[in-house]
């Protein structure tokens, strides 16, 4: 199995780096994951909601062409399905018995477009809260290790 964060944006702030590394060096022992960074469309001060319309398809477009063939799209959004790291934990065991690659959207500061929405497998959802997306690479890689290291009985999770 392979994971693949699919994430609108590029430029992110030092603090969400240093964050997100640390976990990203953590999580290669388990499973090779792996980030792209996609580009965000350009957005006026004063666009409409057709603007934000059109800027969430050209941002789909991008997700949906960096998929590869035999990965599973997973959405993550905040109206997703809600899960427990330990259920998190099961799920991913599960995509590893199956050879499952995973590929996990994260979308731009509008979300995610209509074609990745019905182009994925399931929509997961970290926190009923909304959140800014480079937070979400955050705790996305966090989650994700945390669910690594209670599948490998790594004591890093003590719930």
């Amino acid at each position: 199995m392979k994971i693949r964060i699919l994430t609108i944006g590029q430029k992110m702030p030092a603090w969400v780096l240093t964050g997100f590394e640390d976990y990203f060096k953590r999580i290669q022992p388990f499973v090779q994951t792996q980030v792209i960074e996609l580009p965000m469309a350009k957005r006026g001060k004063n666009d409409s909601e057709a603007d934000i319309l059109k800027y969430c398809q050209i941002e789909g477009e991008s997700i949906l062409n960096a998929l590869k063939p035999n990965e599973t799209l997973i959405a993550l959004e905040v109206g997703g399905r809600e899960l427990s790291t330990e259920k998190l934990a099961d799920t991913m065991k599960q995509w590893m018995l199956e050879g499952n690659d995973v590929a996990l959207a994260i979308g731009g500061p509008d979300g995610l477009s209509d074609q990745v929405r019905k182009a994925a497998a399931w929509h997961w959802s970290l926190s009923k809260l909304t959140m800014p997306h480079p937070l979400v690479r955050i705790l996305l890689i966090e989650q994700l290790y945390r669910a690594m290291s209670i599948n490998h009985n790594h004591p890093y999770h003590r719930a």
